[in-house]
């Protein structure tokens, strides 16, 4: 019975080469928790690309202005402790550039995610 099956012939699409848009929450308190004061904000950034890195499975990852000085907006100590990001993996339409189907992922909005309590009051 197995012999006379012909194996199916299958033409999958890369994920890799979709046009993607996603959005996350990044926990950075647990990227920057024991690191000194006057480096956590440029850790933050590491770790906001290195996320989008993995995420988007892509090497060219570069941080928006705005998701840079919302992180920035308190200091280079007090990094906040989450941030929503939207993360979009985008064809690369540099003429220099010698990779085709290299992706870019911008990191493209970013908001300050608060806790929400229930108030019993």
């Amino acid at each position: 019975m197995l012999a006379e099956m012909a194996p199916k012939e299958k033409k999958s699409k890369s994920a890799l080469k979709e046009v993607v848009t996603r959005e996350y929450t990044i926990h950075l308190h647990k990227y920057v928790h024991g690191i000194g004061f006057k480096k956590r904000a440029p850790r933050a950034i590491k770790a906001i690309k290195k996320f989008a890195e993995k995420q988007m499975k892509t090497p060219d990852v570069r941080i928006d202005t705005k998701l840079n000085k919302q992180v920035w907006a308190r200091g280079i100590r007090n990094v906040p402790v989450r941030i929503r990001v939207r993360l979009s993996r985008k064809r690369n339409e540099d003429e220099g550039f010698n990779q085709q189907i290299l992706h870019s992922c911008y990191v493209c909005s970013g908001c300050i995610v608060q806790r929400v309590g229930n108030s019993d009051s």
